[in-house]
């Protein structure tokens, strides 16, 4: 597939995809084209059979400073109402369903700075690791405003309210390595060496089978919503759509090799028992 966006980069390697954010020079703040930009880059995304995994980052020493303010509602909201509403629905869906439920695992590598709409796109990755420098804030109190939109029910997701309430109302700043002692992150290391560790996971997620990958997706994204009968109803169903999809792979490979003693799975994956 071709990727050519305007505000987006795509890097594909090792059937890894790294996004960037590129606009380095507006530290990657959102603008409508950057949503335009996502919502086509993760629809092709989707379907690219080279890629497992999606690394989401940014140019520059930037993350994501949040929403363009100027482009967005100063030059969209007061002089084209229907198109701010389609930019805004945009906006919410890829950083939210879009990314939730995505087919393939998504690790948010947190290079410098996230403001306030970037906390939704750390929070709609499956994982997130952050280089121990980078800064990361609610800025919106300090202009009047409030952490609004996705960005609230992001805060509700992965922070605990003593935190989301701190930061929310002092604007206050944090680095990576308080972000993972609140575990808004995985956990964060020194910048010199975010994107080694963070390619690290993502190529040996990606040598594990796609359609489990998304079976640990969906299970804990559904089951949340579910009542404990719901939930092992929904997951029996998943079982048995994971078992079609490998055609009896896991059943008949993964636990026959396990009882065959080529590997132990609390220690290793059935990779070795392939290669015997």
């Amino acid at each position: 597939m071709s990727y050519n966006f305007e505000t987006v980069k795509v890097e594909i390697a090792d059937k890894v995809a790294k996004v960037i954010l590129n606009r380095p020079e507006k530290k990657n703040a959102m603008s409508p084209q950057m949503h335009r930009d996502m919502t086509a880059a993760l629809d092709q995304l989707r379907y690219d059979d080279d890629v497992k995994v999606l690394v989401i980052t940014g140019a520059g020493n930037s993350f994501c400073a949040g929403m363009d303010l100027k482009g967005f509602f100063n030059e969209l909201k007061g002089k084209d109402p229907a198109e701010y509403d389609r930019i805004t629905r945009m906006a919410t869906e890829w950083r939210g369903r879009t990314m939730r439920y995505f087919p393939k695992p998504t690790i948010a590598m947190i290079n410098g700075f996230v403001f306030g709409g970037g906390f939704s796109v750390v929070e709609g990755c499956d994982l997130a690791i952050a280089a121990d420098e980078a800064t990361f804030g609610l800025s919106e109190i300090n202009f009047g405003m409030f952490p609004g939109g996705a960005v609230s029910k992001s805060l509700a997701n992965t922070m605990h309210s003593r935190d989301a309430l701190f930061y929310g109302m002092t604007g206050r700043t944090f680095n990576g390595k308080k972000a993972a002692e609140m575990k808004f992150v995985n956990y964060s290391v020194p910048l010199a060496q975010l994107e080694a560790e963070t390619m690290t996971v993502a190529k040996e997620i990606a040598g594990k089978e796609l359609s489990a990958l998304r079976a640990t997706k969906d299970g804990y994204r559904f089951s949340l919503e579910m009542t404990w009968e719901a939930s092992m109803s929904y997951t029996a169903a998943k079982e048995q759509e994971v078992f079609m999809a490998q055609k009896g792979g896991w059943l008949e490979n993964g636990i026959g090799n396990f009882l065959k003693g080529d590997y132990k799975p609390g220690l290793g994956d059935q990779g070795a028992a392939k290669k015997k």
